[in-house]
C-alpha cells in the first residue's frame, strides 16, 4: 500500500501538516488515536504521530508533526507526491466522548494537534468548549482560527506576550477552575511539565483532568515496554492503555526521565543524518 502524501503544508518554523492516503485508518479512526508512522518501509525509526483530522470518503489521514529528531527530520523533507514507508493503526484507546457539561482544553505547542480533534468531538457532543492554547510565541502558535471555530470561549496565551495574554496556560486554568460553576471536567496535552503542572493546579478544585500522553514507543503494541508509565502507583503501557489517562494520577516526574534516555543517541542520529543530506547537496552542485 502506497502512503502518499497528498499535501504538506508549515505551520510554522518546525511543524508541518501533512494529509497523507491511509484508507484503512481514515474509515476507522476515532479522536484520541494515534499511527505509529516510519519514513523508510523496511528501516528507520518509528514515531507515534497523533490523527489530527480524517477525510472518510477520500481516504486521507491529516498529520502535524514538529521537527524534532532525525525521523522527524526525514518527514518534513519530503514533498508532496513522495511516500511514507508505511502508516499502522489506528492504535490506542479513543478518547471517551460524552456530554459532560463545561470542559476545559488545553494545548500547548505541538500539544494544540492531537487536542483539536478531541475539543472538536467533545464539541459536537454538546459541550461547551473553553479552550486555552498557548505557545512561546506567536511564531510558534498553531491552529488558533481552528480553535476558535468549535470553542465557546478561547483564550491564547504566550510566554513573551507576543500573542494574546503573556502567561502561561495554568494561569488561566486556575481562573476558569475558580469559576462557580467550576468546569466539569478539563483535558491537556502539551509537553510533560505543562501538563504535570496543569494537573496540579485542577487537583486543587477537584476537576477531573485526562492527559494524552506521547512517550518513547517502537512497535505500538504494548509488546516492548518502551512507553511503559505509572499511573496510581500501576505500570500501564502509552500504546494500548493509553494515550489517555487520568493526569492527576500520573507519575510524571518519572515519565519524563525515561522520556530524555535516548537523548544522546537522538542527537547523534540527526546530526548523522544532516551530515549526509549535506554531502549529496555538495555532490549535487559539484
Amino acid at each position: 500500500m502506497s502512503f502518499k502524501i497528498l499535501s504538506k503544508k508549515q505551520l510554522s518554523e518546525n511543524v508541518f501538516q501533512m494529509d497523507v492516503m491511509a484508507p484503512l485508518v481514515a474509515r476507522s479512526r476515532k479522536a484520541g488515536q494515534f499511527v505509529i508512522v516510519s519514513v523508510d518501509q523496511d528501516a528507520g525509526e518509528r514515531i507515534p504521530l497523533t490523527i489530527a483530522a480524517a477525510d472518510a470518503e477520500n481516504g486521507s489521514i491529516r498529520l502535524i508533526f514538529q521537527r524534532v529528531g532525525k525521523a522527524t527530520t526525514q518527514m518534513a523533507d519530503l514533498a508532496e507526491g513522495e511516500s511514507l514507508g508505511y502508516v499502522a493503526g489506528p492504535l490506542g484507546q479513543p478518547t471517551h466522548i460524552k456530554k459532560f457539561g463545561t470542559v476545559v482544553c488545553v494545548g500547548g505547542g505541538i500539544g494544540n494537534a492531537p487536542l483539536l480533534p478531541i475539543a472538536t468531538a467533545l464539541k459536537e457532543a454538546g459541550n461547551t468548549i473553553i479552550s486555552i492554547i498557548g505557545a512561546r510565541t506567536k511564531e510558534l502558535l498553531i491552529l488558533e482560527d481552528e480553535f476558535r471555530a468549535i470553542s465557546d470561549e478561547l483564550i491564547v496565551v504566550s510566554d513573551d506576550g507576543s500573542c494574546g495574554r503573556k502567561a502561561l496556560v495554568t494561569e488561566p486554568l486556575k481562573e476558569i477552575c475558580s469559576r462557580d460553576p467550576k468546569p466539569d471536567c478539563a483535558i491537556a496535552i502539551g509537553p510533560a511539565v505543562m501538563m504535570k503542572f496543569c494537573c496540579d493546579t485542577t487537583k486543587e478544585f477537584n476537576v477531573p483532568t485526562q492527559v494524552s500522553l506521547n512517550t518513547i514507543m517502537v512497535d505500538g503494541t504494548g509488546m516492548c515496554g518502551g512507553c511503559r508509565v505509572e499511573v496510581g502507583g500501576q505500570t500501564k503501557f502509552v500504546c494500548v492503555d493509553g494515550p489517555e489517562f487520568d493526569g492527576h494520577q500520573v507519575n510524571f516526574d518519572q515519565m519524563m526521565r525515561r522520556m530524555s534516555a535516548y537523548k544522546e543517541l537522538e542527537q547523534k542520529a540527526l546530526e548523522q543524518y544532516q551530515k549526509h543530506q549535506c554531502k549529496i547537496g555538495l555532490d549535487q552542485t559539484a
